[in-house]
């Protein structure tokens, strides 16, 4: 028997191959950028007793990554993302300043901050050459997970879906600890949230300038409530 070595059959295919682990990298639990540390007012609505198991957990999750996410972060980074590609600084900049102030608490504001600052520090290192937005936008997580994204030839909706992995996954961990959930719940939750995301993603690439944005009063109250929450495992 013959063995033949596999090749690539054309500069797209290798291009795919390349920035496929790039963005397991991104979105991978041991990318040290502190996600793990963040519940995003999760915490708070387990110790009000508003996510108490597995359907409600799910529900949480779900509903915050259908409307916050695909209303609000996808779509921008989806912009930032392009503008990245099409070496326009300006429009990169201008996108993330904007995500930037959307942050609607002072510990939602410290956590996207914080964990670019963390990304930055790591791309400096992986990738000198990365162009990232300056000004406001320099402090958004997505905007950043956006351009490094882009200059490692990751495509935009499989930017979109990472991103939207990671943070499902956080948050099921999160819920994980806290409410407690079991191992096989979790599972099952994050399953039922990955099928989602193709949608997702989709909704998020065609969303429109004048419908950017998203009014989730209860996430954002329990994010507030939860920076004097009298015992915290999470930082948000």
């Amino acid at each position: 028997m013959t063995m033949t070595t596999p090749t690539v059959a054309n500069g797209a295919t290798d291009t795919a191959m390349r920035a496929d682990p790039r963005l397991w990298q991104l979105i991978s639990p041991a990318l040290p950028v502190g996600g793990y540390s963040y519940s995003q007012g999760l915490e708070l609505a387990v110790e009000q007793g508003r996510v108490r198991d597995e359907a409600s957990a799910a529900g949480w999750i779900e509903g915050l990554a259908g409307a916050a996410l695909v209303a609000l972060d996808l779509p921008f980074m989806h912009r930032v993302h392009v503008a990245a590609c099409d070496g326009e600084a300006d429009a990169m900049a201008y996108w993330a300043q904007r995500l930037a102030c959307t942050r609607e608490t002072a510990e939602l504001r410290r956590e996207d901050a914080a964990m670019a600052s963390a990304l930055r520090r790591l791309l400096a290192t992986l990738s000198p050459g990365c162009v990232l937005p300056a000004g406001a936008g320099a402090h958004s997580y997505p905007a950043l997970f956006a351009c490094a994204a882009a200059h490692w030839a990751i495509p935009v909706d499989a930017t979109l879906a990472g991103y939207l992995w990671a943070w499902c996954e956080n948050q099921v961990a999160a819920a994980t600890r806290l409410v407690p959930l079991g191992q096989s719940s979790a599972q099952r939750v994050l399953f039922a949230l990955g099928a989602r995301i193709p949608g997702w993603v989709q909704a998020a690439a065609a969303c429109a300038d004048d419908d950017l944005g998203f009014s989730a009063p209860g996430a954002v109250i329990a994010s507030a409530r939860h920076e004097t929450q009298y015992t915290r495992l999470f930082r948000s």
